[in-house]
């Protein structure tokens, strides 16, 4: 009979079927690497490009919210920023909540 200790014992090869410590980890560097150059990377680019605009927001320039409204800043402060969105009609909507700038010769009057 075949004692069971010799049964669970290794196979010939030895270390034929086991993987180094290393290798098991570069799919997972290589994914990493892969994630941080296709989405990481580039969201972390156009947050800072969004925080330099909203730092560099002032009166009169011509905005569009992430709501949509397009208007002009009328009044600005750390958090709020107050824009006239018609003649006499001005919103509050928060700082942060701007999406743009507007180029002005893109903005034409509806009147014309």
């Amino acid at each position: 009979m075949i004692s069971i200790a010799y049964a669970m014992g290794s196979t010939g090869g030895g270390t034929a079927g086991q993987g180094g410590g290393f290798s098991a980890f570069i799919p997972l560097i290589l994914m990493f690497a892969i994630f941080y150059f296709l989405l990481i990377r580039p969201q972390q680019k156009k947050a800072k490009q969004h925080r330099q605009m909203i730092s560099s927001l002032k009166k009169g320039d011509r905005v569009v919210s992430s709501g949509g409204l397009h208007g002009v800043i009328t009044g600005i402060t750390d958090e709020v920023v107050t824009m006239e969105i018609a003649p006499k009609v001005r919103v509050k909507v928060s700082r942060g909540s701007i999406a743009g700038a507007v180029q002005k010769e893109a903005v034409q009057p509806a009147d014309q």
